[in-house]
C-alpha cells in the first residue's frame, strides 16, 4: 500500500480530536489511517502541549522546502551570470557545460548540463532577459522541443508562436479582435465543426469543416474571420491540434496573429473550453456533424449570441461586441 500525506483536513481532525482528549488510536479509526501515523504527526508537529492544523501544515511545507536542493541556476548568482555572458559571446549551452565542467577546479561546483541551462532560459519571465537569451541559442525558438530522442513530438506545426509571447493586452480582455478557436468532433470523430470566440464579447462564430484536415481548416477559419471587419481581426489563440499545421497560410489570408497553447492546457483557451461545451446542447457527442449546413450553424451561433451573460450584467454577446466595437471606434453593430 503506497502513504498519502496528511491532508489539512485531516490535520483540522486531529486537532479537534485533540481538544475532544479522544486517543491517538480513536483518532486514526476516525481517520482510517494507522495509530501509527497519528503518533508520529503529533511528534513531529505538535508545539509543546498544542496541536495547530495550519502550524503543522506550515511545518510539513517548510521541511519539504528545506529537503529540496538548491537551484544552481539562480537569477543574480555568481554561476547565472557567468552562464549570462558565455550565451553572449554564442557559446551554446552543450559548450557552456562543457566549459563549466573544465573549470570546475577553479569555479568550486560551478559545472551544470546543458538541460539545466535551457530550463533556466525558458523560465525566466517574459521580458527583455529572455527573450535576448533566447535568441542567442542556435534556434532562437520561443518554445522549448522535448528531449525525446531530438524529435518533438507535435511535429506536424512549424514555427509555432506560442502564448507566452502573446501581447499582455490579450490577456487583459480590454481590446476586440482577439479570438479562441478550436475543433469539435462528431461520432468517431468522422466530421468536425470549426468554433471561433471573441475574448473579450464572447462572440461566437461556428465554421462547417469538409473534415478536420489543415486544408479545412485555411479554408473555414479564413473565410470566418474575413466576414468579420478589419478592426476585430487581430489573434487567434489555438491548441496544438494537427489541424493548424497550415496556420501561416490564416495568417497571410486574414492578417490575424496565432499564438498556441501548451500541450494539455485547456485553461489557456478558458472561453472557447465553456462555451464548447453550451454548443454540444445543438450539436450532441456522437453526432454526424456534416450534416449541418452553414446557415444552420449560423443559426446556432445566432441563438448563443443572443443568450444574455452574467458576466456582462446580462447583456448579450451581440451587444456587448457592438459596444466595445463603437468605443474603438469600429464597425456598427453585428447581425447575422
Amino acid at each position: 500500500m503506497s502513504y498519502t500525506e496528511l491532508s489539512i483536513e485531516e490535520r483540522a481532525t486531529i486537532q479537534v480530536g485533540q481538544y475532544k482528549k479522544l486517543s491517538q488510536r480513536e483518532i486514526a479509526r476516525l481517520l482510517g489511517r494507522s495509530p501509527s501515523t497519528i503518533s508520529r504527526e503529533l511528534r513531529r508537529n505538535q508545539l509543546p502541549g498544542n496541536y495547530s492544523a495550519h502550524e503543522a501544515q506550515a511545518f510539513t511545507r517548510g521541511r519539504r522546502i528545506g529537503s529540496r536542493p538548491l537551484k544552481k541556476l539562480i537569477m543574480g548568482n555568481e554561476r547565472f551570470e557567468l552562464v549570462i555572458h558565455l550565451l553572449r559571446e554564442r557559446f551554446s549551452p552543450d559548450q557552456i557545460a562543457g566549459k563549466l565542467r573544465l573549470m570546475k577546479i577553479n569555479f568550486e561546483e560551478a559545472y551544470v548540463c546543458r538541460e539545466t541551462i535551457y530550463n533556466a532560459i525558458y523560465a525566466l519571465p517574459v521580458g527583455e532577459l529572455r527573450k535576448e537569451l533566447i535568441q542567442c541559442l542556435r534556434q532562437g525558438k520561443s518554445t522549448r522541443r522535448p528531449r525525446s530522442g531530438g524529435v518533438d513530438r507535435r511535429g506536424q506545426i512549424p514555427e509555432m508562436v506560442s502564448i507566452h509571447v502573446r501581447p499582455p493586452e490579450i490577456e487583459d480582455r480590454l481590446m476586440p479582435g482577439h479570438w479562441e478557436g478550436d475543433l469539435i468532433k462528431g461520432k468517431d470523430n468522422g466530421s468536425s465543426v470549426g468554433t471561433l470566440v471573441e475574448r473579450t464579447s464572447g462572440y461566437l462564430m461556428l465554421v462547417k469543416m469538409n473534415d478536420a484536415t489543415a486544408t479545412s481548416a485555411v479554408q473555414g477559419f479564413s473565410a470566418a474571420l474575413n466576414s468579420m471587419p478589419l478592426a476585430v481581426r487581430k489573434s487567434m489563440t489555438y491548441d496544438q491540434g494537427r489541424e493548424m499545421a497550415k496556420h501561416a497560410e490564416i495568417t497571410q489570408n486574414t492578417g490575424v496573429a496565432i499564438y498556441f497553447c501548451d500541450p494539455h492546457s485547456p485553461w489557456q483557451r478558458g472561453s472557447n473550453e465553456n462555451i464548447n461545451g453550451l454548443i454540444r446542447q445543438y450539436l450532441p457527442k456522437g453526432t454526424d456533424l456534416s450534416v449541418h449546413s452553414q446557415e444552420a450553424l449560423d443559426a446556432i451561433s445566432y441563438q448563443m449570441n443572443i443568450r444574455p451573460r452574467k458576466r456582462f450584467g446580462y447583456k448579450c454577446p451581440i451587444e456587448v461586441i457592438t459596444e466595445v466595437m463603437g468605443m474603438h471606434h469600429a464597425a456598427p453593430a453585428l447581425t447575422q
